[in-house]
């Protein structure tokens, strides 16, 4: 049997899997078994921040696994990767927040944040936004705003608020003293990069405050650059309580995290969180590599440049399809193509796979295109050439 097969035969099928098997990448470019190559404007969900197989993440892995890769006792004692990483993230988190803890995914970050910010303010509710996405566990699945990502696993978690995204009357009719958090994302990613407006995200946090409510910043997927800034949030005069992250945090090797405020930390006691991995050195030598690279390249500079060009190339593309093309909208290189219907998206989308344009498909009638944060202009054009294509040869 070869790999498809063994998969599809062996694997539990929670996927619609496309019919591809990529053996290697480099760049933003990735090779099937065959040999045939594909472009690549996913980044593995977002994930792969500085490319396939880039030196830094490989250089990391090998040197740090031929030290150690995961300590004894785990989060019981202390690592030097662990530490450096640590003291990292004091010099790019934003203002207020100031500790630290290491999860495996954008799920579990969330879920512990959750969870503690229940336990430290002894209330119950939480508010969360229709369209948002936080996890798949059943308490992130719980507090996404998307039925089909809720309904199927009744009895889901209860205690759980949704108020339309950008919103602020809805936001404050619901919030009460039994609000324990607010949780949003900066931009909706799966919900179709639905951007918040200017001034929501600072009345929000100050609508928070004024209730003894915290807030719950999850930037999963816009965290380490993606936006064109290191945390979508930079440059806003927020109170935020926890802040969520992983994605492009660790450039395809799992690792995700949160951090609070000094406040918070305070409320937390001995075992009300943990993990068997919390940081392991391996995943932190290798987030490090990354973050630090991200940094000193100035990288988010080069990805609210390039982000700017590639929404005009969009913007020219959508003026000779506006029957086809409702909006173009993003923020760096978290960019959605939204179609007037279902079908023409579609459309659009699998003649783009058949040239080797690997591209993501949410909410049915977005495409949504978020590739490596240091593509090339000459690549994103390459790229966008195919998806003009494509578009001409699905005229209806």
């Amino acid at each position: 049997m070869n790999t498809i097969e063994i998969e599809d035969k062996c694997s539990i099928p929670f996927f619609n899997k496309l019919p591809l098997s990529i053996e290697k990448g480099e760049g933003v470019y990735v090779w099937d078994e065959n040999g045939n190559r594909y472009f690549d404007m996913t980044a593995g969900w977002g994930v792969t921040s500085l490319g396939h197989a880039h030196p830094v993440i490989t250089d990391a892995v090998c040197e740090q696994s031929k030290k150690i890769i995961q300590n004894p006792s785990s989060g019981l004692t202390y690592s030097p990767a662990r530490a450096r990483l640590l003291d990292l993230f004091s010099q790019i988190l934003p203002r207020g927040l100031t500790r630290v803890f290491f999860s495996n995914s954008g799920a579990e970050a969330n879920d512990a944040a959750l969870k503690l910010a229940r336990k430290v303010s002894g209330r119950t509710d939480v508010i969360s936004t229709n369209l948002s996405f936080h996890g798949r566990t059943i308490s992130t699945a719980s507090a996404t705003g998307q039925a089909k990502h809720r309904a199927k696993f009744n009895p889901v978690m209860p205690n759980y608020k949704f108020v339309p995204y950008n919103d602020l009357e809805a936001l404050k009719s619901q919030l009460d003293e039994n609000t324990a958090a607010v949780i949003l994302e900066p931009i909706q990613g799966e919900g179709g990069v639905n951007i918040s407006l200017v001034d929501y995200l600072k009345q929000v946090s100050e609508l928070c405050e004024q209730n003894a409510t915290y807030l719950i910043i999850d930037e999963v997927q816009t965290g380490f650059c993606r936006t064109g800034s290191m945390f979508a949030i930079d440059g806003i005069d927020l109170k935020v309580d926890f802040l969520t992250m992983a994605k492009g945090m660790g450039g395809g090797f799992p690792i995700g995290g949160f951090a609070v405020s000094e406040e918070i930390a305070a409320k937390i006691e001995k075992g009300d969180h943990g993990g068997t991995y919390c940081g392991n050195p391996l995943a932190c030598a290798v987030a490090y590599g990354v973050i630090n690279y991200l940094k000193e390249n100035n990288v988010a500079d080069y990805v609210h440049n390039i982000g700017e060009w590639t929404l005009q190339q969009l913007t020219d593309i959508r003026k000779k399809h506006h029957d086809q093309i409702d909006e173009i909208r993003g923020k760096g290189l978290l960019v959605a193509v939204q179609f007037k219907d279902a079908e023409q998206a579609g459309a659009v989308y699998q003649k783009c796979l058949e040239n080797r344009l690997l591209l993501n498909l949410t909410q049915e009638r977005i495409i949504r295109l978020f590739p490596s944060l240091i593509i090339t202009k000459k690549e994103m054009s390459e790229g966008l050439e195919i998806f003009n294509k494509a578009l001409e040869l699905t005229v209806q």
